[in-house]
């Protein structure tokens, strides 16, 4: 596998230096930066062709859900958001700024690094105390899910159950075996479920059902 092109974007001079240290130490990630904001973390992209940008939100000059934005509209590479906060709000926002991934900086480097490696393959990442708290009001309604702004009415019935089944939690292995049919079918199921709806990947898709926010 090649390596993974990271760049590190933080306005705290510990921080950066520790992700750069544990990443360089590993032959599967080549750090091709570290920025003190996101501006900066765009001015690197922009010379270099970075997979995957581990980002800060609260910086100056340019804060990491403004970066997030213009990195995912500009196609400079997917973002996995590593910050302090765990507000909802903050992470709808980043969600909706096109992050791949939201974790709090309380991990070990091997489970850091492991999450890179997913976002990196198009698998989006989430906090299980953040998406549960997001998931709170998982018994709302299908109408109060209608007045939020979810709407089901473009979905079938099939895929409005495997909706649900995403919202809580499951994996593709478990909706199969629950709704009994393949996981193969699963995917195919959540693939056009996404693109429906213009939505990046199913922790954005859980978002959306059980909040009406994209």
């Amino acid at each position: 596998m090649s390596r993974i092109r990271v760049i590190i974007a933080d306005d705290s001079d510990f921080v950066r230096d520790g992700m750069r240290i544990i990443l360089e130490v590993d032959d599967d990630f080549e750090v091709l930066g570290c920025a003190s904001n996101g501006r900066e973390a765009i001015e690197i992209a922009q010379k270099e062709t970075p997979d995957v940008f581990l980002m800060d939100i609260q910086m100056p000059v340019m804060d990491g859900i403004e970066a997030t934005k213009e990195i995912v509209n500009s196609g400079l590479g997917k973002v996995l958001i590593l910050t302090t906060f765990d507000d909802d709000e903050l992470v709808r926002q980043a969600l909706a700024a096109g992050a791949k991934g939201y974790l709090i900086k309380n991990h070990t480097p091997e489970h850091l690094k492991q999450m890179i490696k997913s976002v990196y393959n198009g698998t989006g990442v989430m906090e299980e105390n953040i998406l549960e708290s997001l998931t709170g009001a998982g018994t709302v309604s299908q109408q109060s899910k209608a007045a939020l702004g979810f709407d089901g009415s473009v979905f079938s019935t099939r895929e409005l159950e495997i909706i649900k089944e995403v919202a809580e939690g499951l994996s593709n292995k478990e909706i199969a075996e629950k709704l009994f049919i393949s996981e193969g079918t699963v995917k195919n199921y959540i693939t056009t479920i996404l693109s429906k709806e213009g939505l990046s990947h199913r922790t954005a898709l859980a978002v959306y059902y059980l909040t009406g926010k994209k």
